[in-house]
């Protein structure tokens, strides 16, 4: 980020904080948010985009929960059984589920959600290969009957999109989007009240049980909501979202940008902590299908000039305790993170010899078209990082600066450049895809894989002896090797890892550890 572009925010932050609130606060009942994108899509299955994970937590509900570890408990289900020889599992339903349409949750509506979601979701995709059978002998009884053992069902079934639909909805085609969000989750959607690109409004559903017992922690236990409404308004001018925040406008603002955080604690009001602490890992995706990254030389060659450190500090320079450099594969201090091969990333700057060696390895200076997010601060800066990057390393570079909603539904299509295809986009890989070894979509291989669509055979092999380990040991011994497979492959490149602060009132309590939720919390 220019200095200029601070200075600006800077500005702008401070004008906001010391302003008088002309806006009286809503209700007590409202739950005024920020999100950090329009929810463009309403189909946690179909997109892996953060902003729809976030939607269907509103939304769904679903068999097993994660709590602020990423372990996972029992959510929809009453308890469930292991055969003694690990291939049959049996879950019962709770009583008194109910959709938002008032039909009864039924096991079979889950099945069906099961299958839908197991199709795209990386890790239900693992869970499947060892699955002989998966149905429902009554309406609160789940029976999986596995091919081998497979210990790891409980972290398949909680995955975000692992979202529990009613069945007329979960046979729709796993590529093709839902378009009628109704769940059995703690909150009804409003469709009438959706202003594309900007608002969303969710209701308490006056139906939903909360599990009975256990404590809640992040979507474990008891999803008990305290607002009637929670309405969140997209607003992508940061220094706009700090001045309606100081004004009592909004309650929680998801993602304020590095430069402002040091004004919204002055502010007085306001709690500014990382809630996701997992954080995010940056990454350049390629598109495999279409030259020139269809080539792998030339993915090496841009795995070879990233820095890092750069793309890092213009993210989070202004806190640099938020973010970490040399990072590979998997989220730093967790169990399969590891620093095999972290030299890849030479940080060459020889920019003269990388445009002879861009060449020689087979670019005729063809275009190629960069997808940059413009409306979330970090992928935006990363974006410009990258752009930047490529045109000094000798890429003819159309940089397509875009909302995030149109990146998600650009990034699905296969089309070659000329048809509305692309060559890069910038994301950010987060929490589970980081942790979880099966939900590192970014490694996955083939026509299913996620967008970008690299061929790494070695890799799935690698993915399959993982599965296989029969100790931890054994699995980092694994992961140090796909890790390395990844320097070879290249199927996208980590631009470091950084930890995004949330903003909230500190009017608000019992606000959950991880991505936003929005059960538990209260005002005091």
């Amino acid at each position: 980020m220019s200095v200029t572009r601070r200075r600006v925010l800077a500005s702008a932050g401070a004008i906001a904080l010391s302003a008088p609130s002309i806006v009286a606060a809503q209700g007590q009942r409202e739950l005024r948010f920020i999100p950090h994108a329009d929810v463009a899509s309403l189909d946690p299955v179909w997109t892996t985009a953060d902003i729809t994970r976030n939607h269907g937590n509103m939304v769904y509900d679903q068999l097993f929960g994660f709590d602020s570890s990423f372990a996972p408990h029992p959510q929809m289900v009453a308890g469930h059984t292991v055969s003694a020889d690990g291939m049959v599992w049996e879950l019962t339903l709770r009583d008194g589920m109910k959709f938002h349409d008032g039909e009864k949750v039924l096991a079979r509506d889950c099945v069906a959600s099961l299958l839908r979601c197991f199709k795209r979701d990386a890790f239900g995709a693992a869970m499947m290969s060892r699955t002989d059978e998966i149905s429902a002998p009554s309406d609160s009884l789940i029976r999986i009957r596995l091919k081998k053992p497979f210990a790891l069902v409980p972290e398949a079934l909680a995955q975000p999109a692992c979202v529990m639909m009613p069945e007329r909805i979960a046979k729709t085609d796993a590529n093709t989007q839902v378009t009628d969000p109704v769940g059995s989750g703690p909150f009804r959607f409003l469709m009438n009240e959706r202003v594309s690109g900007s608002r969303v409004v969710y209701e308490k559903f006056a139906g939903y049980v909360p599990r009975p017992d256990g404590k809640v922690s992040f979507l474990s236990g008891p999803r008990v909501v305290h607002f009637d409404r929670v309405v969140w308004t997209y607003q992508p001018d940061p220094a706009t979202a700090a001045a309606a925040l100081a004004k009592n406008e909004y309650d929680w603002w998801e993602n304020p940008p590095a430069d402002l955080t040091g004004l919204l604690r002055r502010g007085g009001d306001l709690t500014v902590d990382v809630l996701n602490r997992m954080g995010s890992i940056g990454c350049i995706r390629f598109n495999h299908l279409h030259p020139p990254f269809d080539n792998v030389a030339i993915r090496r060659l841009v795995l070879s000039a990233v820095n890092q450190k750069e793309f890092m500090e213009a993210t989070s320079g202004a806190e640099p305790n938020l973010y970490r450099t040399k990072v590979g594969l998997f989220t730093p201090g967790m169990p399969m993170a590891n620093d095999a091969g972290v030299e890849a990333l030479t940080e060459r700057t020889d920019f003269a010899k990388i445009k002879q060696d861009l060449a020689a390895a087979g670019y005729k200076g063809e275009k190629i078209v960069l997808l940059g997010p413009s409306t979330i601060p970090a992928l935006h800066i990363q974006s410009q990082v990258a752009d930047d990057l490529l045109r000094k390393m000798g890429f003819n570079v159309d940089y397509q600066s875009l909302e995030w909603g149109t990146v998600v539904q650009r990034r699905a299509s296969k089309e070659p450049m000329d048809k509305g295809g692309w060559n890069i986009f910038i994301t950010n890989l987060t929490s589970l895809n980081n942790v979880f070894v099966p939900a590192q979509i970014a490694i996955r291989s083939g026509p299913a894989a996620w967008f970008g669509w690299p061929n790494m055979p070695r890799m799935e092999e690698l993915r399959e002896e993982w599965l296989n380990a029969p100790t931890v040991e054994e699995q980092r011994r694994i992961v140090r090797e796909m890790q390395m497979q990844s320097w070879r492959d290249v199927p996208y490149t980590p631009l470091g890892q950084f930890f995004q602060p949330a903003a909230y009132n500190k009017s608000l309590a019992d606000v959950q550890v991880g991505w936003p939720v929005f059960h538990a919390v209260r005002r005091v």
